[in-house]
């Protein structure tokens, strides 16, 4: 596999063979010294016109820890934005001797774009483009799933697991990533939010979905339950009547905790928004794994860059 574009592109045996290698990463990452020489002589370019924090940082460290070069590239205060196009910006850092390119981009199918058209060879990793994919967070999504719930992870998929993705489905390319994965993995994967947050096309493909959290938790035994952040930014119109109507119906509160299993895992793919679509008791409960899902992040970049450009795959 070249180009890591869709969670869709992702076999069972695929993601099981890179969640293993990412357990076999995250080992490196608790040693004295985090490095592996790996791919030592190979450059990874870090190309995001949006901003982020976790992803862009998580890239680099997973790239730096199996000895790659790496360089970021943001389009703020760049060619870019001086009116350079998305194909000049990428044949240019292809021409520096970038071997994989982590792209983060407003437009949906702007990876896709990069990796199909032709204009480059370098491998190409979709790091978030516009409300469409990010097939790395739901990688990672699964490690962490899959970590939390089995004993013996190794060579597991998710079958049986009972997962609640809740919020702002509509905007969220981390749903849509997540919804894909999981369901390869086995899991069966319920859509809750607003009628307005949850489109038709994506109901059809979970096992079910719900437009009130507090009716989902008394119908589903959730393992786990994955909070999405309310992306106003990315909102052009009213699609709920307030914050605090939203907290109120759809958010993870302490008293919506209680009614959950006893073990139910609570995730956020981050930044949140506390008080919004999850309060701080519950963001810091012995149930959250929000920390953890950073930490696993690295490892499962990790295993990503390894087995695309290191010809890991056997």
């Amino acid at each position: 596999m070249k180009n890591l574009l869709s969670a869709k592109d992702l076999t069972r045996e695929f993601a099981i063979q890179i969640l293993d290698t990412a357990a076999e990463m995250s080992e490196v990452n608790d040693r004295e010294v985090k490095k592996l020489p790996t791919l030592r002589g190979k450059t990874v370019v870090n190309l995001f016109f949006e901003d982020s924090t976790r992803t862009r940082t998580s890239f680099e460290v997973a790239a730096k820890r199996l000895s790659a070069d790496v360089i970021n590239f943001s389009a703020k205060g760049s060619s870019v934005s001086k009116g350079e196009s998305l194909k000049d910006t990428a044949q240019t850092l292809e021409a520096m001797g970038a071997d994989a390119i982590v792209v983060r981009h407003s437009a949906s199918g702007a990876a896709q774009k990069l990796a199909q058209s032709g204009w480059i060879k370098s491998s190409i990793v979709n790091a978030g483009d516009g409300t469409h994919e990010h097939p790395t967070q739901a990688l990672l999504d699964a490690y962490t799933l899959r970590h939390e719930l089995f004993e013996n992870p190794l060579g597991q998929g998710l079958d049986g697991v009972k997962v609640a993705i809740v919020g702002d489905i509509a905007h969220s390319r981390v749903a849509r990533s997540n919804l894909a994965l999981l369901k390869t993995l086995g899991a069966q994967v319920w859509l809750i939010g607003p009628a307005t947050l949850v489109p038709t096309a994506l109901a059809k493909q979970a096992d079910g979905f719900f437009y009130s959290f507090d009716e989902a938790i008394e119908a589903v035994k959730f393992d786990a339950v994955m909070m999405l952040r309310v992306q106003t930014e990315r909102m052009t119109a009213s699609f709920f009547p307030s914050e605090r109507e939203y907290s109120r119906i759809w958010g993870l509160n302490f008293e919506r905790l209680q009614r959950l299993p006893d073990d139910v895992v609570v995730m956020h793919p981050g930044p949140m928004n506390r008080g919004l679509e999850i309060d701080a008791k519950c963001a810091d409960s012995a149930n959250s794994v929000i920390l953890k899902q950073v930490a696993n992040g690295v490892s499962v970049r990790m295993a990503v860059l390894y087995h695309l450009l290191s010809g890991g795959n056997d």
